[in-house]
């Protein structure tokens, strides 16, 4: 089965692509079909990817799968959320990876609370008028670093760090990132529901 990511964030697909292997599904970036990123005005990350899903399905035609993710900070009130991505933007630094972990290390230099989880929701439709998406969410915990450590991942990879392994993301071998990441832990999840509702029949 194709499916269409409605993402054009290569870090995310590759992820993504390792992860959906195992059902044999094949994803395409929105970008390769020419179908324009969706707006994304609403406040939670269900909302977002559901409307994301919606959008890239009717433009191709094909099943779709949304993640809409972020970073929630304990002494932030859950922020910057669904914001995540424009992070660096509302400190005066152009969008990027770096960019936002410089301007959260910034914004957290005197904070002694450092809780803070990724979160990712992942959406699946069969159509643009599924009536029934698949919803699944991953959730990964852990605590903001003083600096960035290690080489591997993107976007706060380098400062998130995981009390259980010791390590920030940034420090995981890619298979140990993909099976305990928010968007690993979605994925198995979202994985379970397309083998249940969506390939149950055929198997």
């Amino acid at each position: 089965m194709k499916l269409v990511l409605a993402s054009n964030n290569a870090g995310k697909l590759a992820e993504l692509q390792v992860l959906f292997a195992p059902l044999g599904v094949e994803l395409v970036r929105q970008a390769d079909l020419n179908i324009p990123e969706a707006p994304e005005p609403h406040r939670t990350f269900i909302e977002n990817a559901l409307a994301k899903a919606r959008h890239a399905a009717r433009e191709s035609g094909l099943p779709a799968l949304a993640d809409d993710a972020g970073l929630c900070v304990e002494a932030f009130g859950g922020l910057p959320g669904v914001d995540t991505a424009y992070y660096a933007t509302q400190f005066g630094y152009d969008k990027g990876d770096q960019n936002n972990v410089r301007a959260l290390l910034e914004q957290m230099a005197h904070v002694t609370d450092r809780r803070a989880a990724l979160v990712s929701t992942l959406v699946a439709l069969r159509s643009a008028d599924d009536p029934e998406p698949l919803v699944a969410t991953g959730r990964a915990p852990g605590l903001i670093t003083q600096a960035p450590i290690g080489d591997n991942g993107f976007g706060f990879d380098p400062v998130m760090y995981l009390p259980d392994f010791g390590a920030t993301f940034a420090q995981l071998p890619t298979e140990v990132k993909n099976a305990n990441s928010h968007r690993g832990r979605a994925a198995q999840q979202m994985l379970e529901l397309m083998r249940a509702r969506w390939f149950a029949s055929a198997s």
